[in-house]
């Protein structure tokens, strides 16, 4: 597994969001990002974290924080495992007052509740030499336009589209 950290959110050329993950430790045999688009309330959620923004009501992952608090849990880490058919797969791992926990997630709440609770990222290294986008490939203006344009959207989102 190979600790990653988000380097940044965007929007691709079809007005989808994508997470990049990079290594957190540079590694000359593996200079790459790992793109993961994920739905538009996943982003807004991570955007959320990002931004450090308290919101009226607590979002989903929010809860999942509390309530992991509530029991005597903590994230211990969360990890993207595994890729199969174009899809990612990830797990949380828990410790818990009764041993360690292994939760079958998506990547986006796995990223989502990582931020909130500060846990580390991990990506498994088979995942990131099949699906990574080698470093140069993502010029600076196309991340940058990626960037402004999530900006962009999230300038139009409702808050209350998001309230339960």
């Amino acid at each position: 597994m190979i600790q990653v950290d988000l380097n940044s959110i965007a929007i691709d050329a079809r007005g989808l969001p994508v997470v990049l993950l990079k290594p957190s430790v540079p590694r000359p045999d593996l200079r790459v990002f790992l793109p993961i688009w994920i739905g538009g309330q996943e982003a807004t959620a991570i955007m959320v974290a990002l931004e450090g923004a308290v919101l009226e009501r607590p979002m989903s992952y929010d809860l999942m924080a509390r309530l992991l608090d509530a029991m005597d849990a903590r994230v211990e880490k969360v990890a993207v495992t595994k890729l199969e058919g174009g899809t990612f797969f990830a797990e949380i791992t828990l410790d818990t007052l009764t041993g360690q926990q292994v939760i079958d997630a998506r990547p986006s709440d796995s990223i989502a509740l990582a931020l909130r609770v500060h846990a580390p990222i991990f990506v498994a290294e088979e995942v990131l030499r099949e699906a990574g986008i080698q470093e140069g490939e993502l010029t600076d203006a196309e991340e940058e336009e990626q960037v402004e344009q999530f900006s962009e959207f999230l300038d139009t989102v409702d808050p209350d589209d998001f309230r339960g």
